[in-house]
């Protein structure tokens, strides 16, 4: 089964975003825990985290299909002491907070050199900061997003994302999240179904697929290779709507979070009908080399 949703407000409250998630016919959602924007935030209240946990049962969320996001301004990568310091603080912050809500999972752009340090030594420090993080808490998975290669940022390759959890040492919590915008920004061509099945084969044979926790789906504003990240609301960018339909059909992606982060989000609600009807459209089929 397929679990759609989008990235809701958690405006008024993180008890809001599993209601916002609802109205939207959602049976996935991602949020964040706090302001993105800001590097502290006030602890969870105990009024909130109990409501939210209300909400999620009462919506029938299941964690396995909620994907919060951390905060834009964390670099795990971050090439000096400072900057690394202050982003470990706050990646740990998040993962207390997911563990408080009793969320079982975090996704995260691993970081960026700055172009201050080689791509694999900011890739060991994501790695080492994933190491500390983990060690200090008990359930949460950190979950890495692909990038689009925008500026100095690492993970736009699937040999960046193996190489990172390569040196991670529990395993087991430890996952990755494909963005489709990302993916075929940074070069990876799924516009084709042709290119599709490549792309997945590529990501199973070096990463592999039993890591593979959730799906940003995103069109793309810009063409393959352009290495910008534009989302596009889907079937109006460079994608087309071929490749969601793909995604839809394909059983190995069922049973974890599906999640929309296009930019008009008075669409969404559509949207997900949409993916929705995809995946009902036909018997699931694997898409096999």
């Amino acid at each position: 089964m397929k679990y759609i949703g989008a990235h809701v407000s958690i405006g008024g409250g993180v008890e809001n975003a599993p209601l916002n998630a609802k109205a939207i016919g959602a049976t996935a959602f991602a949020m964040f825990t706090k302001n993105q924007r800001q590097w502290h935030a006030k602890p969870l209240s105990e009024q909130s985290i109990a409501a939210f946990g209300q909400n999620c049962r009462e919506a029938g969320y299941d964690p396995r299909h909620i994907l919060p996001h951390d905060s834009y301004l964390i670099n795990l990568g971050h090439p000096e002491k400072e900057g690394l310091e202050k982003s470990r603080t706050a990646f740990l912050d998040e993962f207390r907070r997911c563990e408080q809500l009793g969320l079982q999972l975090l996704n995260f752009h691993p970081g960026s050199h700055l172009g201050k340090i080689s791509e694999s030594r900011s890739m060991a420090l994501i790695a080492e900061s994933i190491n500390i993080v983990l060690d200090r808490t008990r359930s949460v998975t950190a979950v890495i997003e692909n990038t689009a290669g925008q500026g100095t940022n690492v993970g736009y390759r699937f040999e960046h994302l193996a190489e990172i959890i390569d040196q991670v040492e529990d395993k087991g919590r430890v996952a990755v999240c494909l963005d489709t915008c990302h993916a075929y920004a940074s070069g990876y061509e799924i516009k084709t179904e042709t290119g599709f099945k490549e792309t997945m084969a590529h990501f199973d044979r070096i990463v592999g697929l039993r890591y593979l926790k959730g799906m940003h789906l995103n069109d793309s504003k810009k063409d393959t290779g352009s290495r910008v990240d534009r989302h596009a609301s889907l079937g109006e960018g460079t994608l087309g709507l071929d490749p969601f339909r793909w995604i839809m059909q394909d059983p190995r992606l069922d049973d974890i979070p599906l999640i929309l982060e296009t930019p008009d989000e008075t669409r969404w609600a559509e949207e997900i009908a949409l993916l929705r009807g995809m995946a009902e459209a036909s018997s699931p089929r694997p898409l096999k080399d």
